[in-house]
């Protein structure tokens, strides 16, 4: 019988076994896949974007917002930082203080591996976690490989999102047959998708990107980079603010976040009376925007001496507050999270152990705590791992 099996090789069950494995336990972790750590060597650009320099429980979301507050103040970003220096890992800081590999995300699961080694952790790769039986000494774990037995189980399956890595509803299926609760789920930090005819209006725009503020209807607000694409919305804002969208919701768009539009159109008037509108709305946002902007809210492109007070106050609601009402996202394919998951209610905050099976953990994505866009669903892997890990270490 194993002592204890962890279930998924990716961020936080890496992470999880090489603490264990360091303090003398034995473990073995089981994956589906031929290699560990594919989710970790896909992100930021395959450069890692490993945590952030600020994390705080106010940066996720869950049924529960208290309960990732005990584990991220036990192992903080700061804590995580002084392992990748051992490593020698080289990084580097982004907007909004977020941390990535300079060389690539290879160095991140390198050291996790090399971590793993040094506890001597076995592992059992493209192998298929089919069922968890409860038994009177532990688990019973069922895979298209064999019945594993077990004292304790770790379960850091992830979530659905990229299911092209493999990801598997099993977990949470398991999970539901354990009468443990699983808040609904949902593709978080995705794209949106836009309906026709609208789309069709701003296609022209593929592959344009710009700086704006947009909200959601909870009055949830994010100011970075908003891209368009062939079919929908995209970039990081577009990734932040659908972790609180809603289908049949709307989102309101601030073009230009960083401009009093009005005083600007007050002052072109006055410096540059016979200049059009597009002329200069293109001073501010890109020309092909400018365009579909005029042709889709059908602005009149007069030169400014010639526009109403009342055709000005229009033009500055609309690109300051530019209501559009997605069709819905692009789902779990392109998601780079999972909202929801493993009911917090169940879990231990402080050893993330199921409080109705003391012997069975989950970690990482697969528990309802998803981050924002930034580090800080990495760093609830380190910090829920490190809870697990001394919660078994220390009982």
């Amino acid at each position: 019988m194993n002592e204890i099996t962890i279930i998924g090789a990716g961020a936080a069950g890496l992470f999880c076994a090489g603490i264990l494995g360091q303090q003398g336990r034995n473990v073995t972790v089981i994956d589906n896949g031929k290699r560990v750590g594919r989710k970790i060597l896909m992100s930021g650009g395959g450069k890692c974007n490993f945590t952030n320099m600020t994390v705080s429980a106010e940066n996720y979301i869950s049924a529960n917002p208290h309960f990732c507050k005990s584990a991220l103040s036990r192992y903080t970003q700061w804590d995580f930082l002084d392992l990748v220096s051992q490593y020698n890992i080289a990084w580097h800081e982004r907007d909004h203080g977020q941390l990535f590999c300079d060389h690539s995300a290879q160095d991140i699961v390198n050291m996790l591996v090399q971590e793993c080694q040094k506890g001597q952790i076995k592992f059992q790769l493209q192998t298929q976690f089919e069922s968890l039986q409860a038994t009177d000494t532990g688990f019973q774990i069922t895979t298209d490989k064999g019945t594993i037995f077990s004292q304790k189980v770790i379960v850091a399956t992830g979530g659905l999102s990229m299911p092209a890595l493999g990801m598997t509803p099993l977990a949470y299926q398991v999970a539901q047959s354990l009468n443990i609760a699983v808040e609904p789920v949902r593709a978080g930090l995705v794209p949106f998708t836009l309906q026709k005819p609208l789309l069709d209006k701003l296609i022209p725009l593929s592959g344009t990107a710009i700086s704006v503020l947009v909200t959601s209807e909870q009055g949830n607000s994010f100011k970075e980079n908003l891209l368009f694409t062939h079919r929908g919305l995209s970039g990081p804002v577009i990734l932040q603010i659908s972790n609180y969208w809603q289908p049949g919701e709307a989102i309101t768009i601030n073009l230009l976040p960083d401009t009093d539009l009005n005083a600007f159109l007050i002052n072109q008037h006055s410096s540059h009376p016979n200049q059009s509108l597009k002329n200069t709305l293109a001073r501010l946002l890109p020309k092909r925007l400018v365009e579909v902007l005029i042709e889709h809210e059908q602005f009149p492109d007069l030169p400014l001496k010639q526009l109403t007070a009342a055709q000005k106050n229009h033009i500055v609601a609309k690109l300051t507050q530019w209501q559009i009402q997605p069709n819905g996202t692009e789902g779990y394919r392109t998601a780079e999270v999972t909202l929801g998951g493993i009911s917090t209610d169940c879990l231990s905050s402080k050893t993330m152990a199921s409080k109705d099976y003391p012997n069975l953990y989950f970690i990482g994505e697969v528990v309802d705590v998803a981050g924002w866009l930034g580090g800080y669903n990495f760093q609830w892997a380190w910090s829920s791992a490190f809870a697990c890990a001394n919660g078994i270490i220390t009982s």
